[in-house]
């Protein structure tokens, strides 16, 4: 039986395969993609739900059309956020999805609300990644910040957005590493949420 890749290995392909699958779609097809929360989700989502979105790069699925559903259902919206690039993520207060103009380019070049924005906890955060699998194991970036915010913050319900071709059969797991209560691509949503 072949060993499983490292996690070094799989994020350079499944990082590859994403962007290649992004970059086939045309603009069109992309524009109606995660615009709006599957209604099985939303059913379990109360009106008062603190929801923790994220600023996509490089291909990550597109949280942007959620963070405005959220906004106009009326529910707080937040994004990550990072005092330094050896800091912990934070989740501040995101008042304007349509311009960003609450938002500033951060320690790792992703647009985050300012320092003075309002520090709050989601109740359930979407989370990006790099590949997943049916049972909820993720494969992030690499750097930790969401296992370590979840492990901080037990009881949030975490997410994945993801594209279909991030679906893995398996991924090498490590103790510190929490899955994911459900993820949604869009095509369907995975996980017992």
């Amino acid at each position: 039986m072949p060993s499983m890749p490292s996690k070094t290995e799989l994020r350079k392909s499944l990082r590859k395969a994403r962007l290649d699958h992004v970059q086939a779609q045309p603009d069109s097809i992309r524009a109606l993609l995660f615009h709006r929360p599957p209604e099985p989700l939303l059913q379990k989502v109360s009106s008062d739900a603190v929801i923790g979105l994220y600023q996509a790069v490089a291909g990550e699925a597109p949280a942007s059309g959620y963070a405005k559903f959220f906004q106009e259902a009326g529910h707080t919206i937040a994004l990550p956020s990072f005092a330094s690039d050896t800091a912990e993520m934070q989740f501040r207060e995101h008042n304007d999805p349509y311009e960003h103009s609450d938002l500033s380019r951060g320690p790792y070049g992703i647009m985050q609300p300012s320092a003075k924005a309002a520090e709050i906890v989601p109740d359930l955060v979407f989370v990006p990644l790099v590949g997943f699998t049916a049972e909820g194991d993720r494969l992030g970036q690499g750097g930790g910040h969401y296992d370590r915010w979840l492990a901080a913050h037990p009881g949030r319900i975490a997410i994945g957005l993801a594209w279909d071709v991030q679906l893995c059969e398996a991924l090498p797991a490590e103790p510190h590493d929490i899955g994911l209560d459900a993820i949604v691509t869009p095509t369907r949503i995975y996980g017992p949420f």
